[in-house]
């Protein structure tokens, strides 16, 4: 099923004469079939030519005598028929300075009879001799109507068959169509009998594992499969409230509303607080492919390379749209931008440039989620609206949410929430992220298989209390992140943690309690108060 907007389009070139049309596709039989139809109606007959068969009107014909690509420009010039005449792959021969003569020479020719020429290939080759003299012509990927219709027909091909489930609601059916964008019509044709065959019904994971292949190919960009949801994400309540209020959002019905795309968030935090584990969620709430933007992965050693790989990893995001571009740590890829002209030359100012202007003025569902613990080092246009809709700011958990992240990373390792007191558990780790809360689970769980024990609550909590928090060792760091995202960002949560001097002071007590002084001095400093009063712990 072709495109009909590029259809008229290319309809048009022909009936104004344009001699030399380049078609940009890697579909080449939907092409054909597309330039079929506009021969048949303006009364032209129609050549193919290929380096293995010649110059023919029909596929199960061979024509040696003008395979060679010279060849097969004289065939066009020599003939007389009002004809349209396809050279399928004919970039690998163009730049040849005596094809690009010929060519020059056999447009002026054309401009005066009834026949065409038509380059098909999928990908722009050009020789700046011919930029004047060929019209080039983008043969996009199905749109959203042409993949509508492929599913119906295949829809109809299978609804009798016993066990297969054809019935979608228009939700479904929005987020299948929505999964096969960026794919060709012979791919998602494929990937509908595929999901079929394997699932008995139509299956949005099945649809997104084709376009996977197409972003590994990148090399640039990492895909990421549905391994984590909201559910394994503690608190951050205003976060998840925002995000499911636009998991409808990318559907045609919101368009109908009036809705724009949303365009990308910015999550501003600690580390190990969430940031990363939220840009996975978001994929698997939305149901939509989430691609991984390695920053190191741009930039290369040759002049222009970095330039090109961010170009690169711009179409790959657009070509599989509607999807999520994740760029974690994004102050580690764009650091330096002020002092890029004189450390590497602009690039990096050049490669921060051209992804911004692409975060503007972006026309595809392509939602952007960028992860950073500095803000300070994040340039300050960056931070503008109309880059991301919106900028969260992830804090430490506070006692309820801890409670849950225990509970989540507990029930993960099957174990039974209900035998542990998630009271007792929050209380003894003030101030710990939820990575530092994962790592004395499993720091507890190694204890209890290394002593061939049960993991309790007293063994999880003796495990915290050998763990040092971030918010002790930077507390500094901390106080100054949530003083800027006080005025300058939005909550992810509606819980508020406990201040810096109180998870301190709420640390010291849940060691004195301990009662052993070598866990106390693993996070705060002991010292003589005088030489009769003995020792004293004092908080560094």
């Amino acid at each position: 099923m072709a495109s009909s907007a590029v259809d008229r389009e290319l309809e048009t070139l022909i009936r104004a004469r344009y001699p030399v049309i380049y078609i940009v596709s890697w579909e080449e039989h939907r092409v054909e079939e597309a330039l079929r139809r506009i021969a048949q109606d303006r009364g032209k007959k129609i050549f193919f030519w290929t380096v293995t068969q010649g110059m023919v009107a029909n596929s199960n014909l061979r024509d040696n005598a003008t395979r060679d690509p010279l060849a097969a420009l004289d065939a066009v010039l020599d003939s007389r028929e009002q004809a349209l005449f396809v050279l399928k792959d004919y970039h690998a021969f163009i730049s040849d300075v005596t094809i690009t003569r010929r060519l020059r020479d056999l447009t002026s020719v054309l401009k005066t009879c009834y026949k065409s020429l038509i380059i098909l290939a999928p990908m722009l080759k050009l020789p700046a001799e011919l930029e004047k003299d060929i019209a080039v012509v983008d043969y996009g990927l199905p749109d959203y109507g042409d993949l509508d219709g492929i599913l119906e027909k295949v829809i109809q091909a299978v609804k009798d068959t016993p066990q297969i489930d054809c019935n979608l609601s228009e939700l479904e059916r929005d987020q299948v169509l929505k999964a096969a964008q960026g794919l060709t019509a012979m791919e998602a044709e494929n990937v509908f009998a595929k999901s079929l065959i394997e699932k008995h019904r139509f299956d949005v994971d099945v649809v997104l594992s084709e376009k996977e292949q197409i972003i590994r190919k990148s090399g640039i960009l990492e895909y990421y499969p549905f391994n984590e949801s909201l559910q394994d994400v503690g608190g951050l309540d205003l976060l998840k409230d925002w995000m499911q209020k636009r998991t409808v959002a990318f559907t045609e019905r919101a368009r109908e509303f009036g809705l724009p795309a949303p365009r990308g968030v910015l999550l501003l935090g600690v580390q190990g607080c969430g940031k990363s584990l939220s840009a996975k969620a978001i994929g698997s709430l939305w149901r939509l492919p989430l691609l991984r933007l390695d920053i190191g992965r741009i930039f290369g050693g040759i002049v222009g390379q970095s330039e090109e790989n961010m170009r690169k990893a711009i179409r790959v995001a657009e070509s599989v749209a509607p999807c999520i571009l994740w760029l974690d740590e994004l102050e580690k890829g764009f650091a330096g931008t002020q002092s890029s002209g004189i450390s590497d030359g602009g690039t990096t100012s050049r490669v921060f440039g051209t992804f911004l202007t692409w975060m503007q003025d972006k026309q595809v569902s392509a939602f952007v989620v960028a992860t950073s613990n500095d803000v300070t080092s994040l340039p300050p246009e960056l931070l503008r609206k109309g880059r991301f809709d919106e900028i969260f700011f992830i804090d430490l958990p506070s006692i309820d949410e801890r409670k849950q992240i225990f509970a989540i990373h507990l029930a993960k390792r099957q174990r039974k929430v209900a035998d542990f007191d998630l009271g007792r558990l929050a209380d003894a780790t003030p101030g710990f992220s939820g990575a530092e809360i994962e790592a004395v689970v499993v720091e507890a769980l190694y204890d209890a298989f290394d002593e061939t024990g049960q993991l309790t609550t007293e063994s999880l909590i003796a495990a915290a209390h050998h763990t040092v928090p971030l918010s002790v060792t930077m507390r500094e760091r901390i106080e100054e992140l949530r003083d800027w995202a006080n005025t300058r960002a939005r909550m992810a949560s509606s819980e508020m943690s406990e201040d810096m001097q109180t998870i301190t002071e709420q640390l010291l007590v849940v060691k004195s309690v301990k009662g052993k002084v070598g866990d106390v001095t693993a996070h705060v400093s002991v010292e003589p108060a005088d030489s009769h009063s003995g020792m004293e712990a004092v908080v560094e």
